[in-house]
């Protein structure tokens, strides 16, 4: 009788007939989200000891769950546990095969607790380990970063505005630009984790339950700070998701930035560093081609971290309290947010240390588009002449260096006092490129000196 209730279904005693195969396989979640095997397992292992803490299970009983949720375990990590679409999702699954291993004691474990609490224990439990791979994975960048810049610290390149040079910085300076920038990242990663580790395990379907549990045993279990403190928003809460993909979009918008620059200073016309033929690919018709296509990947799945978090706003905008079905649609696209996060960390991870600096490359750049023109005005305006004033008479000094393709350090001394009596011999001293930056010795400068001085700190605060 194909239209009499479903019996496989734990929930199908209400129903009188057979879900219809469209919609067992459109509202089915069990082809992604058994990859929170391991939380689902763990949760349940956790809620059964309370279970038998405050007396519902025996210890026998209780000694069967364990015992029986293991063997599933392992079975699903060898690759040997059968799915079924019928069982909707992972819970379901895992439950369905105890209670056909260990019989009647089975259908006790989900006793004081729902798939609505469930799944909410699960999918913190499952960000929580992934944001502690993924602070490891951000950390060894981090170090990447450290170890980059103190190789490079008195490396002399052009600083940029506008992609116009502007004045001489430090590569390992700009190197400490980026580093900042994931320091940043990773205290909002740290914060994400602070405020999702609660246990939402208890508060059942929205209400809470009439049997005596322990939901600090539990939650203590699992290693959360505590329970969560209602249960309505227990149940329905996912902002630790968007959180994490909030994370996630910043982060991506930073290495995007690092990724364009490595694209440009790849190129031929900038030449300023050289990645290991090993992130490369060549070109199926032109044979001298070496395409950067790991860093430009990188700047293009960006945009799609950033859908994933436009996702998750929009699934949640409109949901009154408490559970929807609407809720299951977080899951893929933060299950793929993590994937490209993990993917492009390590990605990086792996290319920074071997990254090759051409210094000879940036320092002739640095030479170029006259740099040290705003050197030659803090000069004048130390001799006493007003900003506006040295502006002018630099800019006319530039003019001239330009009719005459030369740099500024190029220009004789008489050629550069035709446009302002204070300068004299030890004019030369600041328009070298080393003057300039070793001027810069302050907090937050470009000053070899400082790039180390802040290397330093950093190493401090890991």
């Amino acid at each position: 009788m194909s239209k009499t209730k479903d019996s496989s279904k734990p929930w199908g005693g209400r129903f009188s007939e057979a879900t219809d195969a469209f919609v067992e396989r459109f509202t089915a979640s069990v082809a992604f989200d058994q990859r929170m095997y391991q939380q689902d397992i763990n949760g349940s292992i956790a809620h059964a000891r309370m279970l038998e803490k405050v007396g519902i299970l025996t210890a026998s009983e209780l000694e069967q769950i364990v015992s029986g949720l293991e063997t599933i375990r392992m079975e699903i990590a060898a690759g040997e546990f059968t799915w079924s679409v019928g069982l909707e999702d992972v819970h379901m699954n895992i439950e369905s095969s105890l209670t056909a291993r260990i019989g009647d004691v089975g259908k006790k474990l989900h006793t004081g607790r729902s798939r609505n609490d469930q799944v909410a224990t699960d999918i913190r439990l499952f960000v929580r380990d992934e944001v502690d791979q993924l602070a490891l994975l951000l950390g060894k960048v981090l170090n990447a970063l450290l170890d980059l810049a103190e190789r490079e610290a008195e490396t002399i390149m052009p600083g940029f505005t506008h992609l116009q040079t502007a004045q001489p910085v430090t590569f390992g300076h700009h190197i400490m630009a980026w580093r900042e920038m994931l320091e940043r990242d990773l205290g909002r990663l740290q914060d994400c984790r602070k405020r999702l580790n609660f246990s939402p395990l208890g508060a059942a379907a929205l209400a809470g339950t009439t049997y005596p549990i322990d939901r600090e045993y539990t939650a203590a279990q699992l290693g959360f700070d505590g329970p969560t403190r209602n249960s309505l928003d227990s149940v329905s809460d996912r902002d630790f998701a968007i959180e994490l993909a909030a994370f996630g979009s910043l982060l991506m918008t930073h290495l995007s930035r690092f990724s364009e620059e490595l694209v440009l200073w790849t190129s031929t016309q900038f030449g300023f560093v050289d990645l290991p033929d090993r992130f490369c690919t060549g070109s199926s018709i032109m044979p001298q081609k070496k395409n950067p296509d790991v860093p430009e990947l990188i700047r293009g799945k960006t945009g799609r971290v950033h859908g994933h978090l436009i996702a998750l706003l929009t699934l949640m905008k409109s949901q009154p309290l408490a559970y929807n079905k609407d809720n299951q649609e977080d899951k893929e696209p933060l299950f793929d947010l993590i994937n490209t996060l993990k993917d492009c960390l390590f990605a990086y991870s792996e290319m920074l240390p071997a990254l090759e600096c051409k210094r000879e490359v940036m320092y002739a750049a640095a030479k170029q588009g006259y740099a040290t023109a705003t050197d030659l005005a803090d000069y004048l305006v130390k001799k006493g002449l007003p900003f506006r004033d040295a502006h002018e008479v630099v800019g006319k000094s530039v003019a001239s260096a330009i009719a005459s393709k030369k740099d500024l350090s190029e220009l004789s001394l008489a050629e550069l006092q035709a446009f302002s009596a204070l300068i004299e011999a030890d004019v030369f001293d600041v328009l070298t490129l080393e003057g300039s930056v070793n001027a810069r010795d302050h907090i937050g400068g470009t000053a070899p000196a400082q790039v180390r001085a802040a290397i330093a700190a950093a190493r401090d605060r890991q």
